[in-house]
């Protein structure tokens, strides 16, 4: 009966803390996979996340539109615009502890390439390119990403007895969320060479509003 006492109490002390966080119980769970097995060894275990979606967008942070006329070919070194920036955020928050590392490796097993995994952006003062054009057109010379967007969730082991534990969900109104990205990327898309689409390089050309065939 004693034990019984203590896991109550221990549970309402739980309910009274994300209470107070506002993290909203009475809510829907998030729909993510719950941890393996319903307990948990505090000695053992301390925290359990799971990703819950991921998406990708291929995300063009700097461009600039170039118009190579006959006669001017050649070699030139052009200033790109910003026109966007991606950085990572956990819940909206910039300030990227060591904490979330281990999330963002998740997330990167998640979408199958390598996200950024502490406080970072793809902000830079200014972001050139040097291009040798070899036939009159319309170029774009661009900068950009792949964006990671999506949602987690975090168990924490709480502590019912000597060496057991049950999972405790920290988010249990909505899930928590992510921003991430890819390593930059930088290059020329043109009008005369269509991109496959779904790419950062087809997000790029169609900045260039090529005419239509």
């Amino acid at each position: 009966m004693a034990s019984r006492n203590r896991r109550a109490a221990l549970a309402s002390g739980f309910t009274a803390l994300f209470a107070v966080a506002g993290l909203g119980l009475g809510a829907a769970p998030a729909q993510a996979d719950p941890p393996p097995n319903p307990v948990c060894n505090p000695d053992r275990d301390y925290l359990w996340e799971d990703i819950v979606t991921a998406r990708v967008e291929p995300t063009v942070t700097d461009f600039l539109a170039v118009a190579i006329a006959p006669g001017t070919t050649g070699q030139y070194t052009k200033t790109l615009s910003e026109i966007d920036s991606v950085r990572t955020t956990v819940n909206d928050s910039v300030e990227v502890t060591a904490d979330f590392k281990a999330l963002f490796v998740k997330v990167s097993a998640k979408v199958g390439f390598s996200v950024a995994t502490t406080k970072s952006s793809t902000r830079t003062t200014t972001v050139t390119d040097t291009v040798n054009f070899n036939s009159p057109g319309y170029y774009g010379l661009y900068r950009g990403t792949r964006k990671v967007t999506g949602e987690w969730v975090r168990y924490l082991c709480a502590r019912s007895g000597p060496g057991t534990g049950y999972w405790i969900n920290t988010t249990p109104g909505s899930p928590g969320t992510f921003t991430t990205f890819d390593v930059p990327e930088q290059g020329t898309v043109s009008c005369g060479s269509p991109e496959p689409a779904g790419t950062l390089r087809a997000a790029a050309r169609l900045r260039l509003f090529c005419p239509q065939p």
